[in-house]
């Protein structure tokens, strides 16, 4: 049995998003998934059904809002390998999922950029009240030019602008959602016809550097007011600005460092007066389970085969924000001299295995590197050890869906069930209340100082 702390559990998400190809670029080709079907509602609604049966804690979905155009000088890649694109709004797919589940919780993913915060405020409201409170806002400030070029920032604004924007919006969101509206404003009084007493609503008139909001917000108050926040920066700013707000941060990297990011993150968050159990921190990774270790790594090879190399050097070169166009996938790794690569392309080498031949090879095991890849006991063993290690959980990633959440459900929870290391069955409440036993935010966090 396990000897976890009692209050302490594995959380897992179903990471997603609403396009045809993702991380694991090219497998959109294969007979066995259905991510081409992503503009029909049917698989969704499947999804949203496995992940509530496994008692998944939530179907994480991420977003952009910009194109990868940085390879070979544009997006043509990104075109032709679906790579991101075509991609659509991830938010209008949550209340047709939360119709066929009770308990799931749905992260979704929105740029600081791309709403003005008194609109944004008013989906987020119209959204934890459709679903009883099992929403959470994945914060993130955009990283593709051109995200900015869309939105008429003539180029994606600075990354300490981005921040100082991101800090500004959600003071925005938090007076709105927070401090507009009386936890009895709504009285709903048929005999004196009175729905809302007007004196319990209040106008939040903030004037900033980046935005003038008289308010009041047009939303009564949902069942968690502020849906859980996420967050994913790992820059010396955003790690900052995620121990201030974030109850669950998405570190990247970590099956190595999970305990010195714990450490880190922690002794921020207890610098901005938050406690150590106020944030979860969830690493990333792509399981490939089979009955035996031998089952399990026959169907990485066959995945292998299915890798597209281009399509990820395009999306590397966007995250990068360097066109690495220039590489042959079919060049021996010998020519390469070390002293005409640097950074990502020197790292890539350096983490060469023996008995790779060429970029191809290497570009596709990179690509492949979130893989883990085993039986199902030794997957559940690899998470737990993650788990002690400091992590509260993990962003499930799909090679091909629906069938990576299978196997993870019926291979890999009952195992993580059996250790008690997951829940067996969901507790009542919203999503707050499940991940952190409260509805709201709690009073150390910087929502609480504008509430009514």
């Amino acid at each position: 049995m396990s000897d976890a702390p009692p209050n302490r559990r594995m959380i897992l998400n179903a990471f997603t998003m609403n396009c045809v190809s993702h991380i694991q670029q090219g497998m959109w080709t294969r007979k066995d998934s259905r991510q081409t079907e992503f503009n029909s509602l049917e698989p969704w609604l499947e999804l949203a059904r496995i992940a509530e049966e496994g008692c998944l804690d939530t179907i994480f979905l991420a977003d952009v809002i910009g194109l990868y155009d940085n390879y070979q000088g544009g997006a043509d890649t990104s075109f032709r390998q679906a790579m991101q694109v075509p991609v659509n709004d991830p938010m209008l797919l949550i209340p047709a999922m939360a119709s066929t589940t009770r308990h799931l919780g749905f992260a979704f993913t929105s740029s600081v950029l791309q709403a003005h915060p008194f609109t944004f405020a008013r989906q987020l409201s119209t959204l934890d009240h459709l679903t009883e409170g099992r929403v959470a806002w994945n914060v993130v400030t955009s990283y593709l030019p051109n995200a900015g070029n869309n939105l008429g920032f003539e180029g994606l604004p600075s990354h300490e602008e981005r921040y100082s924007r991101a800090e500004e919006y959600l003071e925005v969101i938090y007076k709105l959602l927070e401090g507009s509206w009386a936890d009895d404003a709504v009285v709903d009084d048929r005999e004196r016809r009175v729905y809302v007493e007007p004196d319990r609503v209040r106008e939040i008139n903030h004037r900033g550097t980046y935005f003038d909001v008289a308010g009041p917000h047009l939303s009564s108050p949902s069942p968690q007011r502020t849906p859980v926040l996420f967050q994913a920066g790992m820059s010396e700013r955003g790690r900052t600005f995620a121990a201030q707000h974030a109850e669950c941060i998405f570190v990247v990297g970590s099956s190595r460092s999970g305990a010195t990011l714990a450490q880190d993150l922690h002794e921020r968050a207890l610098l901005q007066g938050r406690s150590n159990k106020d944030i979860k921190l969830i690493g990333g990774v792509a399981p490939i389970v089979g009955g035996t270790e031998s089952e399990a790594f026959n169907k990485q090879a066959e995945y292998e085969e299915s890798l597209s190399v281009e399509a990820g050097l395009a999306h590397i070169s966007g995250n990068l924000g360097v066109d690495l166009g220039d590489i042959d996938p079919d060049q021996p790794l010998e020519s390469f001299q070390t002293e005409r690569v640097q950074g990502f392309i020197k790292n890539l080498l350096d983490s060469a295995p023996s008995d790779t031949r060429t970029m191809g090879d290497l570009i596709k095991s990179n690509l492949a590197g979130a893989w883990l890849t085993g039986s199902v006991e030794q997957v559940a063993d690899e998470l737990e050890r993650r788990f002690r290690s400091g992590l509260d959980g993990f962003n499930l990633t799909y090679t091909v869906t629906p069938g990576t959440f299978v196997d993870f459900v019926d291979g890999v929870v009952p195992i993580l069930q059996k250790k008690g290391l997951v829940q067996r069955e969901y507790a009542p409440g919203t999503l707050r209340k499940k991940l952190f036993g409260q509805d709201r935010l709690p009073s150390n966090h910087p929502a609480a100082a504008v509430r009514f």
